[in-house]
């Protein structure tokens, strides 16, 4: 793995370690104050429980909700991040739910946006290879642990500061924009070159092993030769397919009986450590899989990548892998997105091609999502009327998305766009949630509200 990765990863561990312990700092400081007012351990803000649900009705609060929902969904999906930084500011600001219901209702868009761009996807062929655009062997490495993660973070959403929660938003999703934007510039300027060379010459220019262009090359539109239906059956692989949603089966099934356990209870926490031999299981299968036809292909001087990216699978790499699957779903289940904004870029640092990474990123999302909105309904986090109609609107925008950006795509012969998305998204998901997130902070800090971790256990 490259040291920018290595520095990347790094940063984004560093950060979330540091915000964490800080937070011991502060509640240590905060609970002399907790005491002089010990009232405030029954301030609906603290128990997370003060649910505000408007009514579905047509007006211009819905209105609006539907426009901005329908642009964010369709430019997350097509970057691979989700959107779910956008939308839960739509919903508090805009509509009047609670920050938590917010975060419910935006998985839920997630997941229909996810679902409809997995569909759009499999009917496209692979840009520049013979293999499926939806990289399977990826998807087992990184599905796994970002599963773990969601359910994990939606477990600790209950009982996380809210300041906390918007330090790790600003300086997650600044990091990821920067880094992701660079590299868009990158990429940009590498394609510019080969559109210079593909005038002078007609053949086939490979950019480093990372991007791929020549004169028959259409990103992401269906070649004439294979049906839609053809190419929707090479794009499934039923087998991998079938793991990867007996994982989601196991970890539903984890959810739906551990809700019914007294929380903290013995049952509770044998129901809730058994999602991590689940995922190890299907996590190490995959990881040495990669390790072995890696060290196999180095040791006969096959240079060919194994899957989609150009990493070297040591096991320090897969490691780092593991750490990010586990970081992006916790951080994704706490601030209600899809765990995109570290899924996507990571893609891309490892050598992944913009289309295949976002097709990957939105695959894998489809599912950490869908769990998360299982977790949410079985505490009665949303209303069901006012989160149908919100994924009905992100399940067409995935859909359109798609379709109008990678037309673009096509007719510019830029890849790179599907980048500036990305770090377009994400940055503006760490505008619109840090603003609100630090604007209702200092509020808290001036009520000299507890501003420490609430009881896991009362907040269940």
């Amino acid at each position: 793995m490259a040291m920018t990765t290595k520095g990347f990863v790094l940063y984004l561990l560093s950060c979330f370690s540091i915000a964490i312990l800080s937070v011991f700092v502060i509640s240590k400081n905060n609970y002399t104050a907790m005491n002089h007012n010990s009232n405030l351990l029954q301030s609906p803000d603290l128990s997370g429980n003060d649910r505000v649900w408007p009514e579905l009705e047509l007006n211009w609060r819905l209105v609006l909700a539907t426009v901005i929902g329908f642009l964010g969904s369709a430019c997350g999906t097509v970057g691979g991040v989700g959107g779910g930084g956008i939308f839960v500011p739509v919903l508090t600001l805009i509509v009047g739910f609670d920050t938590k219901s917010a975060a419910a209702i935006s998985k839920c868009m997630i997941m229909g946006a996810s679902a409809s761009s997995v569909w759009y996807n499999l009917r496209v062929p692979h840009p520049t290879k013979e293999v499926p655009i939806i990289d399977y062997d990826l998807a087992l490495l990184f599905q796994p642990m970002l599963m773990l993660g969601i359910t994990v973070g939606v477990a600790l959403s209950v009982v996380f500061p809210y300041w906390l929660i918007t330090v790790l938003i600003i300086v997650l999703f600044i990091g990821t924009s920067s880094r992701s934007f660079y590299r868009g510039i990158e990429m940009w300027k590498e394609e510019t070159l080969l559109k210079n060379e593909l005038t002078k010459s007609h053949g086939t220019v490979n950019s480093r092993g990372e991007l791929l262009i020549d004169t028959e090359y259409e990103p992401l539109i269906p070649k004439e030769e294979k049906s839609e239906l053809q190419i929707l059956r090479f794009n499934l692989r039923w087998k991998r397919l079938l793991v990867l949603v007996i994982v989601w089966v196991l970890f539903t099934v984890i959810q739906v009986i551990k809700n019914d356990a007294v929380p903290c209870s013995t049952t509770y926490w044998v129901l809730f450590c058994l999602q991590f031999p689940v995922s190890v299981l299907v996590f190490g299968y995959e990881a040495i899989k990669l390790y072995k036809d890696h060290k196999k292909r180095t040791s006969t001087g096959n240079t060919e990548t194994i899957c989609e990216a150009s990493i070297q699978w040591s096991p320090l790499n897969i490691a780092f892998c593991a750490l990010c699957g586990i970081l992006g779903g916790t951080v994704g289940g706490l601030l209600g997105s899809g765990g995109g904004f570290i899924l996507g870029p990571l893609l891309l640092e490892i050598g992944v091609i913009p289309q295949v990474a976002s097709a990957t990123a939105t695959f894998v999302m489809m599912f950490s999502s869908s769990l998360s909105v299982v977790e949410f309904y079985l505490l009665k986090r949303f209303p069901i009327p006012y989160a149908s109609y919100l994924m009905g609107v992100s399940i067409l925008a995935g859909f359109w998305g798609q379709y109008f950006v990678r037309k673009l795509i096509a007719i510019l012969k830029r890849a790179s766009l599907i980048v500036f998305i990305l770090s377009g998204v994400i940055f503006a998901s760490a505008l619109t949630m840090g603003v609100i997130g630090i604007e209702r902070s200092l509020v808290m800090i001036h009520n000299h509200e507890f501003m420490g971790f609430l009881d896991f256990c009362r907040s269940q």
